[in-house]
């Protein structure tokens, strides 16, 4: 029963510092610029009626082009490298860098704190 409080009250004291960084992020200029940038750039695709997909081949055609026309088919042996994420625990201040989900700490971090919460400790993730 203990353990059940204790995960609530972790997550309520994660829930706080989320909703504290978010107000952070609601009264930053940077974020408001971004966001009415995007407001516009929606209206603006709806007025035309075009997708995402339309605005980036307009802007960048070279790459889609390539890629639908040009490329080899690929016949394996050459795959992507995952992107290294970063995830810190906030109750031991431990770090984790992994570029795959089957790192030793992380899954047993998984097993005592849940995946949802231990994803929510991503710190960062780089390519």
């Amino acid at each position: 029963m203990s353990s059940l409080l204790s995960n609530y009250m972790q997550m309520e004291q994660q829930l706080k510092k989320i909703q504290s960084e978010l107000d952070k992020l609601q009264n930053d200029d940077r974020f408001k610029a971004e966001l009415e940038f995007k407001d516009k750039l929606e209206a603006l695709m709806r007025e035309y009626d075009k997708s995402a997909a339309d605005v980036i081949e307009l802007l960048d055609p070279q790459p889609a082009a390539v890629s639908r026309d040009t490329a080899a088919p690929t016949t394996g042996g050459t795959r992507r490298k995952r992107k290294l994420k970063i995830y810190k625990n906030p109750n031991t201040g431990e770090v984790v860098e992994t570029r795959g989900g089957n790192q030793k700490t992380l899954k047993a971090w998984k097993d005592e704190y849940g995946s949802d919460t231990v994803e929510s400790w991503l710190v960062r993730v780089e390519e």
